[in-house]
């Protein structure tokens, strides 16, 4: 009998220390490299090798290089980390506008489009070109047009450089996302949507940093190329949802505009820089939708370089929380620590 319980405890202990052992084991690393030198020269065939979902996480390294590649993210627990966030360069031209005339959805319209979770983007520069490249209009056939099946396509349409379908723990470190229009960022789930950036490089032109859901960003830099807004927000899948920007700067051209909302929103805006070259306009609200939890825009120790603060981002926290309360556990309730994992 005590030979069968010490049998038993060796079993357990056994079953234990390999699940730790588990635990710790990384998981896939792959290497990508343009001249060959990696295990793939693309990113997309690096991604496609690995499998759906790792409990360890899978990470591809990606080498200095320009990497023209429309980018499919379906595995979970997935990390990209570039080399050189400068010199690693993932880019692809493509209008929303056209993409749009022969597709239902979304699903390919970005440079980098994910439809998967927990996924970490790493010193990158995710570029949707298009605008810059191509300058004049063109007229496309498109079947989505159901009077004439013509478009016209401009510069000025959305190019999103990331699109999210139902991802959700998103977190990208130290990227540079570019575009020349709007909605170059675009990480929408406002089901469950969680997204944390920190130490990134934003622009575009309308709405071109555009979360849906609970988002974080954290020492980013925005630069509005064009367009009557910079950032938005889309909080109507619950009152709770809420965007926060921390310590980010935010500059453009000569009389750039912060941002706007045409949904239910939420924003928080905590010791940002504003340039000189911001017009005196609050974040405003478009009126194409009824918004029945009221305007929550919030600012906490904002200034402007070199000009007067206007009088809109004075400090008007609510008295429900303190700046010094405004974490990313309260953002996300302590549903994810994007610091830990």
């Amino acid at each position: 009998m005590r030979s069968r319980k010490i049998y038993s405890s060796l079993i357990v202990l056994f079953i234990v220390v390999t699940t730790v052992q588990a635990q710790r084991q990384p998981g896939a690393r792959v290497m990508v490299d343009a001249g060959g030198k990696g295990n793939f020269k693309t990113i997309q065939e690096a991604l496609n090798s690995l499998p759906d979902s790792s409990v360890n996480g899978s990470i591809i390294f990606i080498k200095r290089g320009i990497y023209k590649e429309k980018i499919f993210i379906t595995k979970h627990n997935v990390m990209l980390e570039g080399e050189d966030r400068d010199k690693t360069i993932i880019t692809y031209d493509i209008a929303r506008d056209e993409w749009r005339c022969d597709h239902p959805d979304d699903w390919g319209v970005a440079t980098m489009n994910v439809n998967s979770n927990d996924i970490t983007l790493k010193n990158l520069t995710i570029a949707n070109d298009y605008g810059f490249n191509v300058k004049e209009n063109k007229v496309v056939d498109c079947k989505a047009d159901t009077a004439t099946h013509k478009k016209t396509i401009t510069n000025g349409g959305h190019q999103m450089a990331l699109r999210t379908m139902r991802t959700t723990r998103l977190k990208a470190i130290n990227c540079h996302f570019r575009a020349w229009a709007g909605d170059t960022v675009s990480p929408w789930n406002t089901e469950n949507g969680m997204f944390y950036f920190k130490d990134c490089v934003m622009e575009g032109g309308v709405d071109f940093y555009c979360p849906r859901g609970w988002a974080w960003a954290e020492n980013c830099r925005f630069y509005a190329n064009t367009g009557p807004a910079s950032i938005w927000h889309d909080g109507s899948g619950d009152p709770d949802q809420k965007t926060v920007l921390k310590n980010c700067t935010f500059d453009g051209y000569p009389g750039f505009k912060l941002g706007r909302y045409h949904r239910e929103a939420q924003f928080y805006l905590l010791d940002c820089n504003f340039s000189k070259s911001m017009a005196d306009t609050a974040i405003y609200h478009v009126p194409t939708t009824n918004i029945k939890w009221g305007e929550r825009i919030y600012y906490y120790n904002c200034h402007r370089s070199g000009g007067k603060d206007f009088n809109w981002y004075t400090n008007n926290l609510p008295a429900s929380v303190t700046a010094n309360e405004i974490t990313t556990g309260w953002l996300f309730k302590n549903k994810w620590n994007p610091l830990a994992n």
